[in-house]
């Protein structure tokens, strides 16, 4: 069984940083496609920025030049930096993967329990 679990959130003043890590673990061959969502109290979840396999990397509107999404394969896992961190990026953030599972070859979407951005003066 495969589990991500994402790491790095906690409270920041607007203006700084912050780099979450998802780390995947359990029986993994591969990781294909991989993203970053968020949710805002109150609000649905959204997607911040995703990676393929190949590394292409695609963003909403709302984080580009901000934030970088990046992966490291021989970890098994993949990054979200965040500069210029604003008030309005303040949820909690999920990671999302697409795994080929070692033992199976079979692909799965797995999804980390998410971890929490506050950004506040």
């Amino acid at each position: 069984q495969v589990q991500l679990v994402e790491s790095g959130g906690g409270l920041v003043q607007p203006g700084e940083s912050l780099r979450l890590s998802c780390a995947a673990s359990g029986s993994i061959f591969s990781i294909a496609a991989a993203a970053w969502y968020r949710q805002a109290p109150g609000k649905q979840r959204e997607l911040v920025a995703d990676i393929n396999d190949s590394g292409k990397t695609v963003y909403a509107d709302f984080v580009k030049g901000r934030f970088t999404i990046s992966r490291d394969n021989a970890k098994d896992t993949v990054y979200l930096q965040m500069d210029s961190l604003k008030p309005e990026d303040t949820a909690v953030y999920y990671c999302n993967a697409h795994v080929e599972e070692a033992d199976t070859r079979e692909f799965v979407e797995v999804w980390g329990p998410g971890t929490l951005v506050t950004v506040s003066p």
